[in-house]
Order: structure tokens, then C-alpha cells, then sequence
């Protein structure tokens, strides 16, 4: 995981209309960016609705939500339209950023390792220098909790 208090990696990565965003983009806004394992999964849903839910309180207090993932676009797509997710989905299929931010680990799934994404979650503040970094995220309480972190 990336330490607190230091600038944030810049990216460039598409989102689940092809449009190219870059951290850069967002100079001025807070950014939660948030890394998690894989569209359409019990616990990724969760997280993913729960930001779509608080996506007017989150811009009202000028925040801007990225998610971000390994899946492809045509999955994140599908992942938006199911649910009607607010938020933008970016797509990293070769984990440039994913690993730029050091969220590609080893992990045990009932006693079996193997490499994968750990849901992690930055607050990255409007100068792009992160100022929250958990990776002992609980996919159902991160849209909550990170909305305390914006007062």
C-alpha cells in the first residue's frame, strides 16, 4: 500500500464508456480511488452500490469516485448498466496502475494463494497527495466510512 502523505501516482486508464481519464484530470477535487477485485461479485456489488447510493452526498462535498479494477471495459459496462452505478469504472486489465499502487498482492481464499487484487481504498486530496490509504477495507461500510472522511 502507498504511504500517506505522498503524491499520488498519475494514471491514464479508460472507463466503461472508453472515455480516457487521468488522475491529473481531477486537480482541484478530493478523489476516493478505490481498488477492488471484480465486477459482479457479492462483495464488490456491495461497495459499488453503496458509493452509487451516496454519489450526491459525495459531490456535494466536491469528491470525485473511481473505481478500479482489472476487468475489461464491455465488463465494467455491463457492471454499471445492471446496477445503474453514478460513478466512473476504470479499466486496468494489464495492472499498470493497480500495481503503481501497490494493490496486486498475494492472498489465501480458503488455504489457496494466489495473486490478486487487495480492495484497498485512497482519499487523494484536491493537490493529488494522499491523505487516507486502507487496505482493511469491508466492501459494505467503505462508501460510509469514506464519507466521514470527506467532513
Amino acid at each position: 500500500m502507498l504511504e500517506v502523505g505522498i503524491k499520488a501516482p498519475d494514471f491514464e486508464l479508460p472507463d466503461q464508456n472508453e472515455k480516457i481519464h487521468r488522475l491529473s484530470d481531477y486537480t482541484g477535487k478530493k478523489v476516493i480511488l478505490y481498488f477492488y477485485p471484480k465486477d459482479n461479485t457479492a462483495g464488490c456489488t456491495k461497495q459499488a452500490c453503496g458509493f452509487s447510493e451516496r454519489y450526491p452526498q459525495f459531490t456535494e462535498k466536491g469528491a470525485v469516485i473511481l473505481g478500479v479494477s482489472k476487468d475489461s471495459v464491455s465488463s465494467h459496462k455491463r457492471f454499471e448498466e445492471k446496477y445503474g452505478l453514478a460513478f466512473t469504472l476504470l479499466s486496468d486489465p494489464e495492472r499498470k496502475v493497480i500495481e503503481a499502487y501497490d494493490v496486486w498482492k498475494e492472498k489465501k481464499n480458503y488455504g489457496k494463494v494466489s495473486m490478486g487484487v487487495v480492495r484497498t481504498t485512497y482519499l487523494i486530496n484536491e493537490q493529488g497527495i494522499i491523505i487516507k490509504a486502507n487496505d482493511k477495507v469491508k466492501a459494505a461500510d467503505d462508501p460510509e466510512n469514506m464519507l466521514r472522511e470527506l467532513d
